[in-house]
């Protein structure tokens, strides 16, 4: 027990090679790795027990012979209602609206309110991110103020405004009839939240640019993930553009910046953060795409993933006696609470814009919209945060950009392609 925290301590200055600043290493209890094991110990503490009640139930034949009060939550938890849907398009995203009779000037003032929506929520949600993790509250001139350090407790109050909100929007609106086990919804789950947490965890130890570029990269695990996991495979030109971006994202990492404080610098600890969240986020996209042969709508999904979350991190939470500590944190700093609830909201509404732009639009114009997000969410924080980027970083995020209006480009005319095909024929698969 004792050479436990000496071997955690000596991780940061032995993983990063760098001196870390007292800000981001307060002591090894605030290392990123020993709060990723303590987490991991908290979700096991629910899952083991659960996974065994699962197992007991099934050996039982409980589906046959249950009685009593607790039979549909049991049988909703464990066995679903329904059986699988055989083409997945029944459970996947819900048909696209066609436009009807609609003016043209009504199709365009509703493209704009998504596009504007889309903007608003996640640049938002991106400087507020930021702010939250790298920089301090409570700050005078005699008092350096204190940082926030427990990114679990933000993934936590995420993923409590999603659950109301999906909860509201399904118990308001027409959904399908559900019948997926609730417990399947726990594996998307857990990789969400550990995604989630990872992404928060990695603004201590890279800037903000570094880290959307990550998440524009993360097209190569997510295929790497769908060989594996749905073995699907993909044209070349899929392949082309993600080597386009592995070569954009490296320009941009490997390129160095004069005068680098420490809120900018990448680090090892950082560059292992980013692919946690990237193989987590990853799997949780491809998990997702596995429920939906289920006949369900995207709140729905939304619904039943955030349920497990909620379960998980206050459980995780309320174990390390975290929660009451970050109450207390919001309790002396109103303007951190302001920033956690915005946050908030901004990923919740964000979700719900997600859905209704698919729906309308279909997902080649979201991928657009998103994808212009991120280059202003670059270019934002840039101006508000002062990071600095070199010539070839821009050359490195250009080339990153480029590739991902490329794939957008040649799926939308792999589509068209598609509907021309003969009755008997069908088209690769894509992610």
């Amino acid at each position: 027990r004792f050479c436990l925290p000496l071997v955690l301590a000596s991780l940061p200055t032995m993983a990063t090679g760098e001196e870390i600043a007292p800000a981001l290493q307060d002591s090894w209890g605030d290392f990123w790795l020993f709060r990723f094991f303590v987490n991991a110990a908290g979700y096991a503490s629910i899952v083991v027990p659960g996974f065994l009640l699962i197992q007991y139930f099934k050996r039982r034949n409980y589906l046959e012979t249950g009685r009593g009060i607790c039979f549909p939550f049991i049988k909703s938890c464990v066995f679903g209602s329904e059986v699988k849907s055989v083409h997945q398009d029944d459970g996947s995203l819900p048909p696209r609206a066609e436009p009807t009779e609609s003016s043209t000037a009504r199709q365009v003032f509703k493209l704009l309110f998504c596009a504007a929506g889309l903007q608003a929520s996640y640049l938002t949600w991106g400087v507020l991110q930021e702010r939250v993790m790298t920089r301090t509250y409570g700050a005078t001139e005699t008092d350096p103020g204190e940082k926030f350090k427990d990114s679990q407790f933000l993934v936590f109050m995420n993923r409590i405004l999603a659950f109301t909100v999906a909860g509201l929007y399904c118990a308001l609106t027409k959904q399908p009839r559900h019948g997926a086990p609730m417990y399947k919804y726990s594996f998307a789950s857990l990789s969400n939240i550990l995604s989630s947490w990872c992404q928060y965890e990695a603004l201590k130890y890279i800037s903000f640019p570094t880290q959307v570029l990550a998440k524009a990269s993360k097209v190569i695990p997510v295929m790497m993930m769908g060989k594996l996991v749905s073995r699907k495979s993909y044209e070349y030109w899929e392949y082309l553009t993600a080597a386009l971006i592995s070569v954009g994202v490296s320009m941009f990492l490997l390129s160095s910046a004069p005068n680098r404080t420490v809120s900018t610098v990448t680090t090892f600890s950082g560059i292992v953060l980013l692919a946690g969240y990237i193989i987590f986020d990853s799997f949780t996209s491809n998990w997702q795409d596995a429920l939906f042969t289920y006949k369900m709508s995207p709140v729905q999904m939304m619904f039943g993933v955030n349920v497990f979350s909620c379960l998980f991190t206050v459980g995780s939470l309320l174990e390390q006696g975290a929660l009451l500590e970050s109450l207390r944190f919001m309790a002396r700093h109103s303007e951190f609470t302001a920033h956690a609830v915005l946050l908030s909201v901004c990923s919740a509404c964000g979700q719900l814009f997600i859905f209704y732009t698919i729906n309308q639009f279909g997902a080649a114009v979201f991928t657009i919209i998103m994808t212009l997000r991120q280059a202003f969410a670059i270019l934002l924080s840039c101006l508000i945060y002062g990071h600095t980027v070199t010539l070839v970083g821009g050359l490195g995020i250009a080339v990153v950009f480029m590739a991902l209006f490329l794939r957008v480009y040649a799926r939308s005319r792999m589509k068209k392609r598609s509907k021309k095909l003969p009755p008997g024929e069908t088209s690769v698969q894509k992610v």
